[in-house]
């Protein structure tokens, strides 16, 4: 079952483990980003804290999922090799015109290119927040309700994939990237709150009604959509969260120095944002926290929590992944008589999201779910302050800068 980590403010007793990742960026190689948003990285300051959970024994299993094999290419194409690289006929086919290549001439050329970089060297200097693009970047071309875009399909073949190795083995040693195989930080939780409008601030209460709302509006869709037709290349769409996204729970991402929260960078499905508050919480008694840290942790929790969401699901996660049979998602509100919250760590979501995985007969999919978010299954957080304003300014670094206190 997945790793728990019973943790409490200024406090944190592992009892287990459990990992997840985070990304976005802006244009790589001339690709067009997919909410139009454009960001301009520079050179941030290091931090690490947070119950450390143990990256993948195999720097390989970044490899095996697209958001760890996107992940390295954000890095190889915005750090590794010079901005007048070339990669030659077949990736131009794919990033500019928006074709299929031969996967042996794409791993050809991308082998050749990610040779002339010294991968130890590209990472040495590099900061927490310098591997925050290359991770955002990764983030914000993950899509669960439409096939997968060019570059992840072209990184799909094992033969392709591959020649990311170097740099997968060098990221997972970074140690601007050691934090994202750490737990839930108590003391740096953020919940961001969108701007304009009324200041509302994190829900801290009702954990138990939301979730019990939301089990209805799920079960009552699965229901409805048993009118949608069984053939899952149909042209229907519905609910591709696997998250408890649109239950209304308090959820948290952690601050880092020089950003108020990593949520407001590295989030799926990227909703717009010019202006937000962060909110700082804690906790006012100890958390039984899930730590979701790579695969098996979250079929773990599906298997334990099993809520079947074949026909709501079927059309849009064909599209993602192939899978035409049943598939499962967490029972988020049985999950809550165990847990207090859920946290997927940045390594899990990079060795996880977008991943068909196997639960018996089923498949299930993390989707939805951004790295490091945490969410509040029960009413144990409280204020930690006054909120904080960032306002988004592609001058400065990661895009985001802060404006003050207030709401």
């Amino acid at each position: 079952m997945c790793g728990v980590v019973a943790v409490s403010s200024a406090v944190s007793d592992q009892r287990g483990s459990w990992h997840v990742v985070h990304g976005r960026l802006g244009l790589v190689l001339g690709r067009r980003q997919p909410r139009g948003l454009e960001k301009r990285f520079r050179r941030g300051e290091s931090a690490g804290y947070g119950v450390t959970m143990g990256w993948p024994a195999d720097p390989e299993s970044l490899l095996a999922g697209p958001r760890g094999r996107h992940v390295c290419w954000q890095l190889a194409a915005g750090r590794g090799w010079p901005a007048e690289t070339r990669l030659g006929p077949a990736w131009e086919r794919v990033l500019f015109s928006s074709l299929g290549a031969d996967p042996a001439d794409l791993a050809s050329e991308l082998a050749a290119a990610v040779d002339q970089a010294d991968w130890h060297a590209v990472v040495a200097d590099m900061s927490d927040l310098d591997l925050v693009e290359p991770l955002a970047g990764s983030v914000t071309w993950a899509m669960y309700w439409q096939a997968p875009d060019e570059v992840d399909q072209a990184l799909a073949h094992p033969e392709v994939a591959g020649t990311l190795r170097p740099v997968a083995h060098v990221l997972t040693g970074a140690a601007g990237a050691r934090w994202w195989s750490s737990g839930t930080d108590a003391d740096t939780q953020r919940y961001v709150e969108a701007m304009p409008g009324q200041a509302g601030g994190p829900p801290l209460s009702g954990a138990a009604d939301r979730l019990a709302a939301w089990l209805t509006e799920e079960e009552e869709g699965e229901r409805s959509a048993a009118t949608w037709p069984a053939d899952p290349a149909a042209p229907y769409s519905g609910h591709w969260w696997s998250s408890p996204t649109w239950a209304g729970l308090a959820a948290t991402t952690r601050a880092l120095p020089g950003l108020g929260s990593l949520e407001i960078v590295a989030i799926e499905d990227w909703p717009g944002w010019a202006e937000v508050r962060c909110w700082p919480v804690t906790l006012h008694r100890p958390a039984r926290i899930c730590e979701i840290t790579g695969p098996d942790d979250w079929v773990a929790l599906v298997t334990r929590y099993p809520l079947e969401v074949t026909k709501s699901r079927r059309h849009d996660w064909w599209r993602v992944t192939g899978w035409a049979g049943s598939w499962l998602m967490p029972d988020y509100a049985a999950a809550a008589a165990d847990y207090e919250a859920i946290h997927l760590t940045v390594g899990g979501y990079l060795t996880t999201a977008g991943r068909a995985l196997a639960v018996n007969d089923a498949r299930c999919l993390l989707a939805g779910w951004d790295p490091d978010k945490t969410y509040w299954l029960a009413d144990v957080l409280t204020s930690g302050g006054p909120p904080v304003r960032w306002i988004q300014d592609d001058s400065v670094h990661l895009g985001w800068r802060q404006a003050g206190l207030g709401l």
